[in-house]
């Protein structure tokens, strides 16, 4: 809709909007689910990282149990705790811009890294040496690569996803009416548009 002067009317949510919620979450407990299903499963059958590791695909890919205090890569094992606050700051952000999203895109993205930020802050509460100083368990090896697990996974695919979709100008949330969005798209319009 348009009011005088080209000025967008904003249009109402629709049906679309809570689809686009429930997206969000439903890939991010699908991620949450997976990624503590497979720690347990290691955890229970390698017993401690002195196991040897289980060649899955020759060298290409081997199972490896490590307990990781830092974050990506061991970078910071000493910050633990401000892994853990950073990770709570990023849950709740995610959680506010939910009912906003204007685009399925957006809503796959936050949700990989709202499964994935819950996935390793599962461990960082939970498990030893003891709450917020939690250990994350890491298990998934590639060559040249260091070893990860499903949540670091689905964080940096949705990452990525997020760098694209912003590079390309999809709008995250709905936008002030007769505000510009970039691209094409009247402030208050739902575009859904994806990738």
């Amino acid at each position: 809709m348009q009011a005088t002067r080209g000025a967008a009317v904003a249009a109402p949510a629709g049906p679309r909007a809570p689809r686009r919620t429930v997206l969000l979450l439903v890939t991010a407990a699908t991620v949450l689910v997976m990624d503590v299903v497979s720690k347990v499963l290691i955890v229970a059958t390698m017993k401690d990282e002195s196991h040897p590791p289980v060649h899955v695909l020759g060298h290409v890919l081997r199972i490896v149990y490590t307990r990781n205090s830092g974050a990506a890569f061991s970078i910071g094992t000493g910050a633990t705790v401000l892994f853990t606050a950073v990770a709570v700051a990023v849950v709740v952000v995610i959680i506010r811009e939910a009912r906003r999203l204007v685009s399925s895109s957006w809503a796959l993205a936050l949700g990989l890294l709202l499964g994935g930020a819950l996935g390793n802050l599962v461990d960082r509460l939970l498990r030893a040496p003891g709450p917020l100083r939690g250990h994350v368990v890491d298990w998934i090896e590639l060559p040249h690569w260091p070893v990860f697990n499903i949540a670091d996974s689905a964080i940096v695919v949705g990452g990525a996803l997020a760098v694209i979709l912003a590079f390309r100008g999809v709008p995250l949330d709905r936008v002030r009416p007769g505000a510009d969005t970039g691209n094409g798209t009247a402030a208050g319009e739902t575009p859904d548009d994806e990738p």
